[in-house]
Formats: structure tokens, C-alpha cells, sequence
């Protein structure tokens, strides 16, 4: 399954990337296949490691500001595997070209 989330600290200024680079540091010790992007975290894994990861995020937030507001969006589709490059190749393959990344 692929999974985007973010984790948003509340009343803690205009600047998250301290609260993000926390969460990394959680996301890179899991192992799972991840990418960063502006908004979020794409994980890649299966549902009770996706979702731990997730919860400790969360939590470690929270540890550090009062109030956190974590949004989820899950993609789970049954047979397929390597959903994160495979996403990717497939749309750049009907555009012809290499897209950014």
C-alpha cells in the first residue's frame, strides 16, 4: 500500500520543517521505501508498519507542541507491489518523457 500523510504542528510558528525533519528521522529507522515531497511523506509497506510509523510520528509531534493535526491518504490496491516507482513510470511512460521529481 502507498500512503501520503503529514504531520502538522499547530501554534508553533509559520516554519514546520524542524517538526519534519523529526518525523524523517522516524521514517528513515523504519526500512519502509519513502519519498518527501512539499507536502508530505509517501511510505510504502504494508498496513501495520505503514500505520506505526505514522502513529510514532504523531506521537513524537505531540511530545513536542500541544496540539498536531495528522492527515492520512491511503492508496491500497490488492496484486501490486512496488507502487512507488511504478506509479511514476507508468505516468511518465503515456507522457513520453522523464518527469521532474
Amino acid at each position: 500500500m502507498l500512503v501520503e500523510f503529514s504531520v502538522v504542528p499547530v501554534g508553533k510558528g509559520e516554519s514546520v520543517s524542524p517538526y519534519v525533519a523529526e518525523c524523517l528521522r522516524i521514517v528513515e529507522a523504519s526500512g519502509l521505501a519513502y519519498r518527501i515531497n512539499p507536502m508530505g511523506t509517501v511510505l510504502e509497506g504494508e498496513y501495520d508498519d505503514v500505520m506505526g510509523v505514522i502513529r510514532k510520528c504523531h506521537m513524537r509531534v505531540m511530545e513536542m507542541c500541544p496540539r498536531v493535526i495528522t492527515s492520512v491518504k491511503i492508496d491500497d490496491r490488492k496484486g501490486r507491489g512496488s507502487a512507488l516507482e511504478e506509479k511514476i513510470a507508468s505516468v511518465e511512460r503515456l507522457v513520453g518523457k522523464e518527469l521532474k521529481k
